[in-house]
């Protein structure tokens, strides 16, 4: 009786056993470090941060239950976003979400073994945090915002809206990366095409940027906002400028058209954080980063904001409402 007991507790461990194996990811307490290239009071970085909540809470992770949060903001300062690398990784998380291509880097530099998700990064490649999209083959992947080709688009899109304009500052600090090399071919050909000058208008400090804005409203020239977290962090001074000296400008990601900006064509950086909590729960599973193909953007979105181009003066070709996502009224 007692050995036929003993067998029937074996068996019922035996059973049980894969269910305890399968419960343990979500059962075990994991460390998520958070390292992001904006400000906290920045209003599109809270609410890219809470999608990236809400995807791992319907994932199964609660922050208390079986999920630990560090969460650091550097404000686009390079010197800054070197010393919270550091801390972050001396931290030992599980997993690091990384926003921005200099959050990004400084990480990659800090640890080639705790698995790191980018998102907001505009050529993983170049920037050598991966040696192909297909097979990261290392401790990062994530997901790129920008391709190259998007330098061009900027371009016609300007164009487009200011036809007036026949020479192009790309705004940018050479400090917060992506390096402007990335779309500059796409630039230049499209601004051959159509007869427009483009320069690069690089700048280290936010008073920098008012000379900038200043010389182009003395020629028909259009701005180009680049993808650079010193252009996110100062886009309510660069809206501001670009308005007061009446010099039509070019955004990268949507956030600058809601604040005011003219138009803007960016990926869609919501969706990007709610793929990469999908990541990270995969990894969480026992997936590898250097297994995870980092994925290229899936939905660009176009806005315009027509009251800014009425307080411009400039028309909004009935073409160019029909091709926008959304025009802001």
């Amino acid at each position: 009786m007692r050995r036929r007991e003993f067998i029937t507790l074996l068996a019922g461990m035996a059973a049980a056993w894969p269910l305890i194996t399968r419960a343990q990811p979500s059962d075990r307490m994991r460390l998520i470090g958070v390292l992001m290239g904006y400000a906290e009071n920045d209003r599109t970085a809270q609410s890219e941060l809470a999608a990236f909540w809400a995807a791992l809470a319907k994932l199964g992770w609660t922050e208390g239950k079986n999920l630990r949060i560090q969460l650091r903001w550097s404000a686009g300062d390079a010197d800054r976003i070197r010393k919270l690398a550091k801390e972050m990784v001396d931290l030992r998380p599980d997993a690091i979400l990384a926003q921005t291509t200099p959050v990004t880097g400084a990480l990659a530099r800090e640890t080639r073994t705790i698995p790191i998700v980018f998102v907001a990064v505009s050529d993983p490649i170049a920037s050598g945090f991966a040696v192909s999209l297909a097979h990261p083959g290392g401790n990062v992947t994530g997901f790129a915002e920008n391709e190259s080709a998007m330098g061009g688009k900027w371009v016609e899109l300007l164009k487009k809206i200011a036809p007036r304009t026949v020479r192009m500052a790309l705004l940018f600090n050479p400090r917060t990366p992506p390096p402007l090399e990335v779309y500059m071919p796409s630039i230049q050909a499209a601004a051959s095409s159509l007869a427009i000058q483009a320069t690069a208008a690089p700048v280290h400090a936010s008073d920098e940027i008012e000379g900038i804005i200043a010389a182009l409203a003395r020629n028909p020239g259009g701005l180009i906002v680049m993808p650079n977290a010193f252009n996110v962090v100062n886009r309510e001074l660069i809206i501001a400028l670009a308005a007061r000296y009446g010099v039509p400008a070019i955004y990268f990601n949507r956030f600058f058209t809601d604040s005011g900006g003219l138009i803007s064509y960016g990926a869609d950086r919501r969706e990007q954080v709610r793929q990469a909590a999908s990541y990270i729960d995969r990894i969480f599973k026992g997936a590898k980063p250097a297994d995870l193909p980092i994925q290229q953007p899936a939905k660009f979105e176009f806005i315009i904001n027509a009251k800014t181009v009425k307080e411009l003066g400039l028309d909004l070709p009935l073409h160019l409402q029909q091709s926008a996502d959304e025009v802001i009224e």
